[in-house]
């Protein structure tokens, strides 16, 4: 596929000059995901194109993409000044992954469920005995916001150094309404380190806790009337997301919650259909929903009707290894022409992983995705689940450098074959070395 070499801001190019950050890629043995103009969402057959130059450069000034093209046609170096210029001879370069879907602001670990559950328990008997999410909510109560913010700072930073770029983050583990203003506040201070995009989701509605226990109608009214209203004087969260499960939120308590965020500006978002099926794909879609998350129990059904709607199913793989489910059917979804995205659920009890690459080495190995299926679902996918499409996702001209250069790989098929290897040499945020 051939690329028009665009204008290089600072290379040999009439009147044009790089800033003070400016660098330069070269000699990339692939540079994937390759686009002129950010593409629209992938869906069926087109998930299976992955657009690569071989022998690549690439240009950033001011950490956004400015230019790139085949080695063969490399303009030369006008301006050697303040450039930083790395060799890629025999690696691969990739557009970071997007994380639209986690629980990473929380407090301790849930490590004795762990254990519970290989003694045969099961993840309703543990949440039906005080674990499970209200476990967490009373460890996240205890916590100050300075400490939960230290724990939640290192753990963005973990799946950063793992090739995150872009992530989404909820809270959930508060529901009381300081709780849930506290978690929204950390998010907000870990958007202010300014490391990665991060977008801010409430969750309130995760689970029923202990002082509403048999007054949940009393929960649905606290959620609607006090903590919305709190949250959008603040302007702490981008979205809304509910648990639509069978003991937690039905799809009537869903579509109310779904219809008041609506009107205090929130997109919903939704996990749906994870432990049992409970309309939660259409619920979702009814209220316009980004997307719908886990999907274990998704029928045929409900894949007809995500195939007539905007709303993106996502399919978090390591919640469904981690708690031993039915796997989703990823694979029928993208046969039925669905734009499927791939999110790594990071949470303290049912996935204590976001590790991306992970996930896409699950997407291939047990839910027979092809490679660039999985690349595209966590990155291109995943950045519109996140609406951040123009800014994350692919790597083309007015994006943002949020990229990783490999190991010296044979291909980035190698990225899903190897689950178990550290395959990133060099990440680069907004155009700058990660360090």
């Amino acid at each position: 596929m051939v690329f028009k070499v665009g204008t290089v801001l600072g290379f040999k190019r009439k009147n044009k000059h790089f800033s003070m950050q400016k660098l330069l890629l070269k000699n990339i043995k692939t540079l994937v995901s390759v686009y002129d103009e950010a593409p629209k969402i992938l869906a069926g057959t087109a998930m299976k194109k992955l657009p690569c130059i071989t022998d690549a450069w690439l240009a950033c000034d001011n950490g956004i993409i400015v230019d790139f093209g085949s080695m063969d046609d490399f303009p030369g170096i006008e301006d050697w000044k303040d450039l930083e210029v790395i060799d890629c001879s025999g690696k691969i370069v990739m557009p970071s992954f997007v994380d639209s879907h986690t629980h990473i602001v929380y407090a301790g670990n849930r490590e004795q469920e762990f254990v519970d559950r290989i003694n045969g328990l099961s993840y309703e008997e543990i949440a039906n005995r005080g674990g499970g999410i209200l476990n967490s909510a009373k460890k996240l109560r205890e916590t100050s916001e300075d400490d939960l913010f230290e724990q939640s700072k290192n753990r963005l930073r973990e799946i950063i150094s793992q090739g995150t770029g872009a992530v989404e983050i909820k809270s959930g583990y508060g529901l009381d309404l300081q709780s849930e203003l506290k978690m929204l506040r950390v998010i907000q201070r870990l958007k202010k380190l300014d490391w990665i995009p991060v977008k801010a989701t409430f969750l309130g509605a995760h689970a029923i806790p202990p002082e509403f226990i048999n007054n949940k109608a009393g929960y649905l009214d606290l959620i609607i009337n006090e903590m919305l209203p709190a949250i959008k004087k603040e302007g702490l969260a981008d979205y809304l997301d509910v648990f639509c499960e069978r003991g937690y939120f039905d799809e009537f308590d869903t579509g109310r919650i779904l219809e008041a965020g609506i009107k205090h500006g929130l997109k919903g978002r939704l996990h749906a259909e994870q432990l049992s099926h409970s309309n939660g794909i259409k619920t979702g879609i009814k209220y316009g929903a980004l997307s719908v998350d886990h999907l274990e129990f998704c029928s045929d059904d409900d894949i007809k009707c995500l195939a007539g709607s905007h709303t993106i199913p996502t399919i978090l793989p390591g919640a469904a290894l981690f708690l031993g489910l039915p796997l989703p059917p990823a694979r029928k979804m993208i046969d039925g022409g669905l734009a499927v995205a791939l999110a790594s659920d990071y949470n303290p009890g049912s996935c204590p992983s976001g590790n991306m690459k992970l996930m896409m080495s699950l997407a291939c190995i047990q839910y027979k995705l092809l490679p660039e299926e999985a690349i595209n679902a966590c990155t291109i996918n995943s950045a519109y689940a996140l609406e951040l499409q123009n800014e994350v996702g692919c790597i083309c001209r007015g994006l943002k450098a949020n990229m990783y250069i490999t190991k010296s790989l044979s291909s980035y098929a190698t990225l899903s074959y190897a689950f178990g290897t550290e395959a990133i040499d060099t990440l680069l945020l907004n155009g700058k070395v990660w360090k």
